[in-house]
């Protein structure tokens, strides 16, 4: 069960301001963030080994949301916390300039047929607001067990100069995804890659041109059904109870 009381670990919501991530995290210390964080394993296992690290899960899908919360509440990890909105719009227009330190994508919806290529979360859109949200430094860790998104996203970072390789990161079985602990059960293959932010001059932010699909879904006073959104960000499981 995961329970129906408050998500004590969730950050409101406010589309019209910048997330004011000092009330949850303090300024002079780093800030790290999973996009679709599914039902919190990674972050929970990283914020319990780094107590002096932020983390944030961004994770639209509410049921997971709640997995999330409760990992926090039953570890009592007061360094983690998680925000139900999508991801672009999130990093275009409320993370704050380099904040972050670490940004996390792990097994993110590869989007397979050619015609919806354009839902990939890794597009130049995307890397603008990535980048000036990365400190000078900071790393995207990536990982995916489709080859062929994998390879689109090395060349997405490759024509993008404002990132260099890093090392990809090691993942220890309390840090893997669900969906990683069964394709490595199964012998399958994980492509992990990794980008460094480097100096380059600030890009002006057009307005987003916003698609049905990330419109917010709730009302003010209600909220929707756990299964409201799709997959968006990620394909992680939620078998865990």
């Amino acid at each position: 069960m995961t329970g129906k009381g408050p998500l004590t670990h969730l950050i409101p919501v406010d589309l019209t301001h910048p997330l004011p991530l000092e009330r949850w995290f303090p300024a002079d210390r780093p800030l790290e963030v999973e996009i679709g964080c599914g039902n919190g394993r990674f972050l929970a296992a990283r914020a319990a080994r780094n107590p002096g690290v932020g983390y944030l899960g961004i994770e639209r899908m509410l049921a997971r949301v709640r997995k999330v919360n409760r990992k926090a509440e039953l570890a009592r990890l007061d360094n983690l916390y998680v925000y139900r909105l999508e991801a672009l719009y999130t990093f275009h227009y409320q993370i704050p300039r380099h904040r972050l330190r670490a940004v996390y994508v792990f097994f993110p919806d590869p989007w397979p047929k050619k015609r919806h290529h354009s839902h990939r979360l890794f597009a130049p859109l995307f890397l603008n607001a990535l980048w000036a949200s990365l400190e000078t430094g900071g790393e995207i860790q990536i990982a995916t067990d489709d080859l062929p998104y994998f390879e689109a996203i090395q060349e997405v970072f490759a024509n993008d100069a404002r990132f260099e390789p890093a090392p990809p990161m090691e993942r220890d079985e309390a840090e893997q995804t669900d969906f990683e602990r069964l394709f490595r059960g199964q012998g399958l293959p994980i492509h992990a890659c990794a980008y460094r932010a480097l100096p380059a001059p600030e890009p002006p932010f057009a307005p987003l041109r916003i698609t049905p699909d990330m419109e917010p879904k709730p009302l003010p006073g209600r909220d929707l059904p756990d299964d409201s959104f799709d997959k968006g960000d990620d394909h992680a499981q939620d078998d865990e109870p």
